[in-house]
């Protein structure tokens, strides 16, 4: 209350502000309008300013990952089926166990590629668990703790779960969304993944030593053999420069020479620089997954987490514990943490 020069009072009154929130359900009195606030019965966050959904770009999101899905299929088939056509007959010509071996070698990581891929793309990538919201006897102190509310969905969802404007749904453990897969990689689908990403990579290196074997008693003989010799004699002496020429040697003889060099040459190398390509990228991929999973993390909380204190456990564990390993071993298994300790004592 506050005097004023002509001797009246001034009184201010701080009006509360109601709100209801959609966990439980009940009316909480705020000292003043906050878009975002916390239910202190519940433990929900409401929004009173929420992003309205839009759907105007989900058809055409679907459409881009259906063709993503069938271009990486097309290209698997290509690779699986043309380096069985040009490597496999030079193969069985050297000898007959050594086509046999890499017969069994190819449909191996062919099945086991194909049969990961078309798991993480076709199975759901982790739906959230329905939980009971909206009334305040069903929910009980704290039951909805950090919840949200879906707008998309009009379903609660809990921290570790993030919505798919591409899927159209909620994805529990959500690490991001791939279009080459045409599906989300959450808790249902990660190990799935990871499995196939292992493979793809294992196979992709598979294929590209395979190409090169297979040229080499392909391709014709280069010429001045003598000083190729020679070259590679210096290479083994660690002269640098003898490297470079070798590779430039080695290149010019070939483009010299590719008028001889048969159709079936032409598909080994393509098929080597894809099989490379695609290694290396896959490769980088899959050890930025791995390292978040060591850290305990998604993508998308790495994301959430940046500019913040927080900072996972970093330990093997998180790796056995994601891939199923029995709790015995993880025992046995030293953290970041407690080896930064030892090593400060």
């Amino acid at each position: 209350m506050e005097e004023s020069s002509q001797g009246s009072f001034v009184t201010t009154i701080n009006e509360d502000y109601e709100a209801i929130c959609w966990g439980c359900g009940l009316n909480l009195v705020l000292p003043s309008y906050a878009p975002v606030f916390k239910c202190g019965w519940c433990g929900a966050i409401t929004n009173q300013n929420p992003v309205r959904p839009e759907t105007k770009s989900f058809g055409l999101r679907r459409i881009r990952d259906r063709c993503f899905v069938v271009i990486l299929a097309v290209f698997m088939l290509f690779v699986i089926c043309g380096g069985i056509w040009a490597a496999y007959p030079v193969l069985f010509s050297i000898s007959l166990a050594c086509g046999i071996f890499h017969s069994v070698t190819t449909a191996c990581l062919a099945i086991s590629t194909l049969s990961t891929f078309i798991l993480v793309a076709f199975k759901c990538a982790g739906k959230p668990t329905n939980i009971l919201y909206g009334t305040h006897p069903g929910v009980g102190n704290g039951g909805l703790n950090n919840y949200t509310f879906c707008n998309y969905c009009s379903k609660p969802k809990s921290p570790r779960t993030h919505h798919c404007r591409t899927c159209g749904m909620c994805v529990l453990d959500m690490d991001h969304h791939c279009p080459f897969i045409g599906n989300c990689v959450g808790a249902g689908n990660h190990k799935h993944f990871i499995a196939f990403l292992i493979s793809a990579v294992t196979s992709t290196i598979y294929a590209a030593v395979m190409c090169v074997y297979s040229l080499i008693h392909i391709l014709p003989p280069m010429e001045n053999g003598a000083a190729y010799a020679s070259d590679v004699a210096h290479v083994a002496h660690g002269n640098s420069f003898s490297i470079l020429r070798v590779v430039k040697n080695i290149f010019l003889t070939y483009i010299a020479n590719a008028v001889f060099i048969s159709v079936r040459s032409l598909v080994l190398v393509y098929l080597f620089v894809a099989s490379v390509s695609v290694a290396i990228g896959l490769s980088v991929l899959l050890w930025q997954q791995l390292s978040y999973i060591y850290e305990g993390k998604t993508y998308l909380s790495h994301l959430s987490s940046q500019g913040t204190e927080e900072d996972g456990e970093k330990s093997c564990r998180n790796l056995l514990t994601f891939f199923g390993c029995p709790h015995s071993i993880e025992r046995h298994l030293p953290t970041i943490r407690n080896l930064r300790k030892r090593h400060k004592t």
